[in-house]
């Protein structure tokens, strides 16, 4: 699920919907609790230090970095010892508003007022890491024992990064977000056609753009049976949240906004305080598109048998290296560009035009890049060419995207997972190097 849309979608609205909020929710400096945290469980999150100030003359703002763990929860009638009622006798699985199951989602949300930088990292569910002293899958945590235990657990797992606040959103939170936002456009990148008895759930997209509704966006989102299984659902979750960030930028949104306050009170559990949360959405609304960096955490599938379920294996001195550039201390780090002829480059096409692409192949040789490789063909046209750093460097994608002379800069993990940088063929290359020149 796109869990990260709870928060980001309104942290993205405008100036205006943070004076809103914070008459709405009508109380500075209460927790948006919907779970208590015990004393030891509340000392795991960086409290010491305040992330927010303001006065009575103006909104709160942020006053240093601070990371965000989004949890995104979904439970079934079936986990719960005791069901409502009114689910007993279902005959199926049905989803509950409750915080107290798996994550299905996890996110780090690194907001740095000090370079307007906002990244995010998601982490795959099956990632293999220590869990209260034991090996397991990481979406464990939460159903272990909280945001708490997996603060804890990511925390470990990124090498000591601090975490200072929560925020726990289920399944149909996500659904009622999208619906008060009023739909969300997406380019569906295939069919997608699934049915779970069990659970009733049916998806059932056709490839292609179109707005889709809280009932369709869950369908995407949950949608995991291709080839890259639940990091296809982690890149599937990085085009909706922009998706969503482009829809909440809309000045319509204001008017939506008292419905979309109503779910986050009711679908919506967090240590933030109204305070920190309206911080937060001032400090969004100013953070241009080009300074979000939407990235995955670095590792590689475990092979068949290897163990005895599968898992995301995390690739440990990556990791470092990316905690270091966009989750350290201050600042981003500025990195190096990496070594052409050892840097990974992927191009998917989306014009047909295979002149285009050998064109770009002969660029990238020519200029150093030894290993490139043409991966699968993108199944939708896009206008501009996209740079996509899949792994984070940000300063080779430049370099690349200066190379070719076309295009943009995206920090996210939506190319190919075997690449260092992905170039997304657009029409804006092929009008200068095309067949039909």
């Amino acid at each position: 699920m796109g869990i990260g849309i709870a928060l980001a979608s309104v942290a993205t609205i405008s100036a205006t919907a943070g004076a809103i909020l914070a008459v709405t929710l009508n109380s500075s400096s209460t927790p948006l609790l919907q779970s208590q945290l015990s004393p030891d469980e509340a000392a795991v999150f960086n409290q010491d230090e305040p992330i927010s100030a303001g006065s009575s003359l103006r909104l709160p703002r942020l006053t240093r970095p601070v990371n965000i763990l989004v949890l995104g929860i979904k439970v079934l009638s079936s986990d719960l010892d005791n069901p409502p009622d009114e689910m007993a006798d279902l005959g199926y699985h049905a989803l509950v508003n409750s915080f107290d199951g798996l994550s299905d989602t996890m996110l780090l949300l690194r907001f740095n007022p000090r370079d307007n930088q906002l990244a995010v990292m998601s982490i795959p569910r099956d990632t293999r890491t220590l869990v209260a002293g034991r090996l397991t899958k990481i979406n464990e945590a939460n159903l272990d024992g909280g945001p708490a235990l997996t603060a804890e657990a990511i925390g470990e797992l990124l090498g000591g990064v601090p975490i200072d606040r929560y925020v726990r959103i289920n399944v149909q939170g996500v659904e009622k977000l999208i619906d008060a936002l009023g739909g969300v456009e997406v380019n569906v990148p295939q069919d997608m056609k699934y049915q779970d008895d069990s659970q009733h759930l049916y998806i059932n997209l056709k490839a292609g753009e179109q707005t889709l509704d809280g009932d369709q966006a869950m369908q995407f989102l949950r949608f995991r049976y291709d080839e890259n299984g639940d990091i296809g659902r982690v890149q599937r979750q990085q085009m909706l949240m922009r998706a969503v960030v482009e829809q909440a930028l809309n000045p319509a949104t204001i008017a939506r906004l008292p419905k979309i306050l109503s779910v986050i009170q009711s679908h919506v559990d967090t240590n933030l305080a109204v305070e920190e949360l309206v911080a937060l959405v001032g400090f969004a609304a100013q953070t241009n598109r080009s300074n979000v960096q939407m990235l995955m955490l670095p590792g590689e599938f475990s092979l068949a048998g290897e163990f005895d379920r599968s898992y995301w294996l995390p690739h440990y001195a990556q990791i470092d290296q990316m905690v270091e550039q966009y989750f350290g201390i201050g600042s981003a780090q500025v990195a190096e560009a990496s070594n052409p002829a050892y840097l990974r480059v992927a191009i998917q096409d989306s014009t047909g035009d295979e002149l285009a692409v050998q064109s770009l192949i002969d660029t990238l040789y020519d200029a150093g890049y030894q290993n490139v490789y043409v991966d699968r063909d993108l199944n939708y046209p896009i206008a501009q060419t996209r740079v996509v750093a899949q792994q984070g460097d940000r300063v080779s994608a430049d370099w690349i995207q200066r190379l070719v002379g076309v295009g943009e800069v995206r920090v996210e993990s939506t190319g190919s997972l075997d690449s260092d940088i992905t170039i997304q063929v657009g029409e804006d290359w092929v009008a200068e190097h095309g067949a039909a020149l």
